[in-house]
């Protein structure tokens, strides 16, 4: 008996710190491992060998006496979850067997109390999912969009897809784990757009078997990047041999993308969403020509963009990036000064984009060469004076845009620059990084109390930027794709993050030549007459130095193909036009034309 007491007290201690370890780590659990499962299964282990001592074999024939007891025990255990067996005749049971073990005694005692309410508990928990699996089965031939949580993007995607697919089914997933108001106004606005709602975790669902002739769309889509691809992974050996399957991951981070690029994706098309970068690059594709348009024209004839980026967080960073090689147009010079309040601001973008940095090609003018102009100014509290004069000593800036981290920081900061500006002279176009939705829409031609408008742009919010147009359906997307195409296979597209977003800014920059009306860029590359080809390929060359380098390579010191290492960011073509083989040139021109009428996807 009292080995039984050592192996049910060692039983209960392992399920206590596997139940806290769930609890802790909500983003390992399996189907079947789950706190509420593992905390049952240990208390019902731990009672069955409790009852093993204090059965009664009297009158059972030795032979069968083992399997007897195990049947016995079994059922007492069963009687004690159900509250169908005496606590009072059990403990009189342990008092008779061994008299004066407390421990024994107490371990009993406890588990009767506790085991009733763990069954009401798993009763309940099946209860709450039995409708969601009901209406599942009603939804067998329709499109499926799952959710991996409910919060305000995946709510805003939704509601989004909801407009446009009146009869898919919409599916939240991890829905009951909180209790907080803003969780059940967002159950709320889940119902009220017809969802259906799991409580457990996506990857703890079996959506199986699923109309071959409807398509399902996992969104891992959480606040948690970590967990956002850690459930993309068990999603892709889950379902990587079903059909019309695709997987959107929401992260921003590093190890996202390695682990999905390596991992074995089936049937599965898998796309990382990177809401930094898609905000930035959408951005540039949508309203980008303002740049161009807005550039201040010098004494020599040429026009020049001044551009204030105020934070380099993640998505100045990215905004930073993005205009060294955006802006590379015929006919235009680009500056860049961006303030950040870290003291090394300045070295870690160094460290980020190195050769873009470096002295030999920033803020210098080289032949056949990108050309542009970056300073960072570390250190610098936007709320001091120090900021003020330095915004203030720019006397051409012709584009601001702010990202702090907070709405209400990025809002203030844009009205002071339109101040500063206005005192200033001049009239640049400000952007400001507003992800609140609502807040967005009260802004929208905002004036003063003089009815002075401020002309701030705000982006960046949740209902512009998770919806189907962006995410499932977008146009940029669509335009990289084809153009991808055209040396490459579709599944390198999706299946490599280098190929994706160079050609993704391809496609802005090729959109930006088109406004621009630089000669042959609505022409298809056999149509070019040599000089506008040679116009084309030295406009695409330097627009493509600069994104390699804003990409964070360097050139590998020899012109050889060998000498390419992406995995030290060393490409042999980082040289200028000239310096190129007859075989590259082409290439820029390839790339740089415009999209042969009637080519497809």
């Amino acid at each position: 008996m009292l080995i039984c007491a050592w192996i049910a007290g060692l039983t209960l201690l392992l399920t206590m710190v596997g139940f806290i370890y769930l609890l802790a780590s909500k983003y390992k659990h399996t189907r079947f491992l789950t706190p509420l499962y593992t905390l049952f299964g240990g208390c019902f282990v731990a009672v069955f060998v409790l009852m093993l001592p204090l059965i009664d074999l009297s009158g059972i024939p030795d032979g069968v006496r083992t399997g007897a007891r195990i049947v016995l025990a079994l059922h007492s255990t069963l009687q004690v979850f159900t509250i169908d067996v005496g606590a009072q005749e059990v403990l009189e049971a342990i008092q008779t067997v061994q008299p004066g073990l407390s421990v024994y005694f107490l371990m009993m005692g406890a588990l009767m109390i506790v085991c009733p309410v763990l069954t009401l508990s798993f009763i309940l928990s099946l209860v709450k999912n039995i409708s969601a699996y009901i209406r599942l089965v009603f939804a067998f031939r329709k499109d499926w969009y799952v959710f991996s949580e409910l919060n305000e993007k995946s709510i805003a995607l939704a509601k989004d897809i909801r407009k446009n697919h009146k009869h898919a089914a919409l599916i939240f997933t991890d829905v009951f784990g909180k209790e907080e108001e803003a969780s059940y106004e967002l159950i709320e606005q889940a119902k009220e757009c017809g969802a259906i709602c799991f409580k457990n975790d996506i990857i703890t669902i079996n959506f199986r078997p699923h109309s071959k002739s409807a398509q399902m769309i996992l969104f891992a889509i959480g606040e948690n990047e970590t967990e956002n691809t850690d459930q993309a992974l068990k999603l892709l050996e889950m379902y990587k041999a079903g059909e019309n399957i695709r997987l959107f991951v929401f992260s921003t981070r590093v190890d996202g993308e390695i682990l999905l690029t390596k991992a074995d994706k089936g049937n599965v098309r898998v796309r990382r969403v990177n809401e930094v970068r898609s905000l930035v690059y959408r951005n540039l594709y949508e309203r980008g020509t303002k740049l161009f348009e807005n550039a201040c024209v010098m004494p020599d004839g040429r026009k020049k963009i001044s551009a204030v980026i105020v934070g380099l967080g993640q998505h100045g960073t990215e905004m930073l990036k993005a205009l060294t090689w955006y802006c590379q147009m015929d006919g235009y010079q680009v500056e860049i000064d961006a303030f950040d309040l870290d003291e090394k601001a300045e070295d870690r973008f160094s460290a980020l984009a190195p050769e873009l940095m470096d002295p030999q090609y920033n803020g210098v003018i080289l032949p056949e060469e990108a050309e542009y102009t970056i300073r960072i100014h570390s250190g610098i509290d936007v709320t001091t004076k120090t900021f003020a004069d330095a915004i203030q000593a720019l006397k051409h800036t012709t584009y601001a845009f702010i990202s702090l981290g907070a709405d209400a920081t990025n809002i203030r900061t844009a009205v002071d620059l339109r101040m500063l500006f206005e005192r200033s002279g001049i009239h640049p176009t400000i952007q400001a990084v507003v992800c609140n939705s609502d807040a967005k829409k009260a802004l929208e031609g905002v004036t003063n109390f003089r009815k002075q408008p401020y002309h701030i742009g705000f982006i960046g919010d949740i209902e512009d930027s998770y919806s189907e147009e962006v995410i499932l359906n977008s146009a940029l997307e669509a335009d990289a794709l084809r153009r991808h195409l055209r040396w490459g296979a579709e599944e390198e597209f999706w299946q490599y993050e280098y190929n994706y977003n160079s050609s993704v800014a391809s496609a802005i920059h090729a959109k930006a030549r088109i406004a621009e009306q630089i000669p042959g860029s609505t022409k298809t590359d056999e149509t070019l007459t040599d000089q506008e080809r040679i116009i084309i390929e030295r406009l695409e060359h330097r627009r493509w130095n600069a994104y390699m380098r804003a990409e964070g390579y360097i050139y590998s010191g020899s012109p050889e193909k060998a000498s390419r290492n992406d995995l030290a960011k060393m490409h042999n073509d980082l040289v200028d036009y000239s310096s190129l083989s007859e075989e590259e040139k082409r290439k820029d021109s390839r790339v740089g034309t415009a999209i042969q009428e009637g080519e497809t996807l």
